[in-house]
């Protein structure tokens, strides 16, 4: 029959594919019902190893297994041989699901991605996800999707099938893989094999930091060392991650590597003498560290996609154990590893400054000149580099504001300003493209040529709402979409001014790592501060993990704090903090109305659910609060406090005054000495870990603050 030619195509071409342990992308365009019937015919054809069909509930999925595309994620660590990734239906087209799951093809796959024809033409339904209210997804901007099918029309390395007609399937060029000779037989290559080498030798203080493009293997390379290290002698090492089947690599090798022992709980691998190895997921080993039960002398902890997990989380592991490896997806959909170890690398060096960097190169489970892999770090942009470093001459006429519409059109200035906040941001996903591209009241704001940018401010539009909207967001009652920051203040603050003023939020504002601390991030956000202005947006704001160096910056450029999030957000493992400014009259009156209920709620914050926030945002914090001359009778429970023996606790209200006015006349020579004030003061955290030496340098600290600074009495 002649529909069954162009399966059979695709079967033989997998085969050759196989021989050369290659994928390839499968784009098959056309009628919905017809596109799905080809795949399905193509799911029946052969014996593929663990199809995976990707669709909508909505959609006519014609097989089993099946996942929604939000749920694509949850595959991570899997193999798949053939992968039908429906973006023609209700689910429409989730950039994150295809950077997940082409990481799982195996060796002789197909990725098949079906679309309607024509695409790229309008939004499709994923873009719900980020039409923020009042917009509806059918009225934003496609140049994302616009862009995508005309890179695969281009491309000489995906399959193009429409659904009328055959395969139109690419020439192959010659492998050039040569066999490998490895020391190590449990690995699959000398990198591989180098890297396991290293493990199993960790010393102490000694960390080993791994990274590696997918399917390099650094998962099994964890596992390979692990047996090693369990065969040698070791009784116990931890195992992290996000999630467990982030892992499942590693266990599979314990498996095989060790046939005397068994997986005795699904994350717990035990010898018959006991040594065991445990996954323990990053809140439960935080807890446990924290509570002093894990880590000291002896101790291994291997850490699985790093760049995941919040860097402050990272650095009290790092802290804990003597013995300890982080390994790293460097792009994808697991994180950014480029950004990890630009925010991570700090920490490193200052705690262990003898930390060795490590890379993994060769692919396992396919081989090099893939053709899968370079249409996905292409369509996705997951390999954009960091731009070329330009003079100062460069941006010497200011910033610019970019139009989304050519930038889509402009490969090189797309990928140039991709690369940029890739390199400067901890968390990046293949979203983030499309969100930057045709999300709703999105400005990109540029120093430098648009093909080498220096810096780059990525603004939105908030808040507008009408009167009745934001008193039902203000009492619970409703939630639209988006206005993070307008919403947060209505919801968590009660002011119904924040979300009717017009507002400009910083949603990520990124510096060459080259030219730091030139002050072009400063440039950017006033540029943007003088267009917003004109255009009668009444405040300006940004949101941000509460870490001390960020909120110093806001801070510098007249930025004040407005709220403070009391759990620890997922993403950096901190606070989060929200930072505003005011630009005109309406701005002035809604900001006054948010800094003094900032300013009542904070004490009891700190009192009670922030009472781990560390020491140096909260100094940073207390400069937030009115500025009030100390009284003789506060002067005098101070000194009471410092060069007599009066109990601190019941001065607390005088110690309290001092480390606020302290905050107000900052000086490095007090720094340390005043972190230790504001953290017993307001978060009634001990100084030492017994009482009476706790008080001892208590009294210290307060006598070090109080010579520092003359403060002015009240009348």
């Amino acid at each position: 029959m002649a529909s069954e030619r162009p399966v059979q195509t695709l079967v033989a071409h997998s085969k050759r594919l196989e021989r050369r342990r290659w994928r390839q992308l499968v784009w098959l365009t056309g009628r919905p019902c017809e596109c799905r019937a080809h795949a399905h015919r193509l799911w029946q054809a052969a014996n593929w190893t663990a199809p995976l069909w990707v669709a909508h509930q909505a959609d006519d999925v014609p097989v089993e297994p099946w996942i929604t595309p939000r749920k694509a994620r949850t595959r991570l660590g899997a193999e798949h041989q053939l992968i039908v990734l429906d973006a023609s239906g209700e689910a429409g087209f989730d950039p994150d699901a295809l950077g997940a799951l082409a990481g799982t093809l195996i060796a002789g796959g197909l990725l098949v991605l079906i679309t309607p024809k024509p695409w790229g033409c309008h939004p499709d339904p994923d873009y719900a996800r980020f039409a923020d209210y009042p917009w509806h997804w059918e009225q934003l901007t496609s140049h994302y999707l616009a862009r995508l099918a005309r890179l695969l029309h281009e491309r000489t390395d995906v399959i193009t099938w429409h659904a009328s007609g055959m395969p139109a399937l690419p020439r192959l060029p010659a492998s050039t893989n040569c066999p490998q000779s490895v020391s190590d037989s449990a690995c699959l290559t000398t990198d591989q094999s180098a890297i396991v080498a290293q493990l199993v030798r960790l010393k102490r203080r000694r960390p080993v930091v791994i990274t590696a493009d997918r399917g390099r293997g650094k998962s099994a390379a964890l596992g390979i060392a692990c047996a090693r290290l369990l065969e040698n002698g070791t009784s116990n090492i931890i195992v992290t991650a996000p999630r467990l089947s982030a892992v499942e690599s590693l266990f599979a090798r314990l498996e095989a590597l060790c046939p005397d022992g068994a997986r005795i709980a699904p994350g717990r691998f035990q010898l018959a003498d006991n040594r065991e190895l445990s996954f323990l997921p990053p809140d439960v080993l935080t807890e446990q560290v924290a509570a002093k039960q894990l880590g000291g002398d002896g101790s291994y902890l291997m850490v699985d996609e790093a760049a995941a997990i919040p860097a402050a989380l990272l650095g009290q592991w790092l802290a804990a154990f003597p013995r300890i490896a982080f390994a790293t997806t460097v792009d994808g959909y697991e994180g950014s590893g480029r950004g990890f170890a630009l925010r991570f690398k700090d920490v490193l060096t200052r705690l262990t400054p003898q930390w060795k960097a490590l890379t993994l190169d060769t692919p396992i489970r396919w081989s090099a000149g893939d053709p899968l892999e370079a249409a996905i770090n292409r369509l996705l942009l997951l390999k954009a580099p960091l731009p070329a470093l330009g003079q100062r001459d460069d941006d010497a006429d200011g910033s610019y504001t970019l139009e989304r519409a050519c930038l889509a059109q402009e490969e090189a200035a797309l990928e140039a300003l991709f690369g940029l906040l890739v390199q400067s941001h901890y968390r990046t996903s293949p979203g983030d493209v499309r969100q930057l591209l045709d999300g709703p009241g999105t400005t990109l704001r540029l120093l430098g040529h648009k093909h080498a940018p220096q810096a780059v401010l990525v603004a939105r539009e908030e808040g507008g709402f009408d009167a009745s909207l934001a008193e039902q967001v203000a009492r619970g009652e409703r939630r639209p979409q988006g206005h993070l920051m307008a919403q947060s203040l209505a919801a968590h603050m009660g002011s119904r001014t924040a979300l009717t003023a017009r507002w400009r939020r910083v949603v990520r504002i990124a510096t060459h790592p080259d030219r730091r601390r030139e002050g072009l991030g400063q440039q950017l956000i006033a540029e943007d501060i003088q267009e917003a202005t004109q255009r009668g947006i009444a405040l300006y704001g940004a949101t941000f993990g509460a870490e001390a160096s960020l909120l110093r910056f806001w801070l510098a450029q007249g930025f004040q704090p407005v709220r403070l999030g009391i759990t620890r957000e997922a993403a950096t493992g901190e606070f989060a903090v929200m930072v505003a400014k005011a630009l005109n009259v309406e701005g002035h009156a809604v900001l006054h109305s948010l800094t003094a209920g900032f300013s009542a709620a904070l004490p009891g914050l700190l009192a009670f659910e922030l009472t781990t926030l560390p020491a140096e945002v909260v100094t940073l914090l207390l400069r937030g609060l009115p500025s009030t001359p100390l009284t003789a009778k506060e002067r005098q429970a101070i000194n009471d406090v410092a060069y007599a023996h009066r109990d601190p606790a019941l001065a607390r209200p005088a110690l309290q005054a001092l480390a606020r006015e302290a905050s107000h006349v900052p000086s490095s020579g007090m720094a340390t000495a005043h972190h230790q004030l504001a953290a017993w003061a307001f978060q009634n955290q001990p100084l030492a870990a017994a009482h009476n030496a706790s008080v001892r340098a208590l009294r210290q600290a307060v006598g070090q603050v109080a010579s520092m600074h003359a403060f002015p009495s009240s009348p």
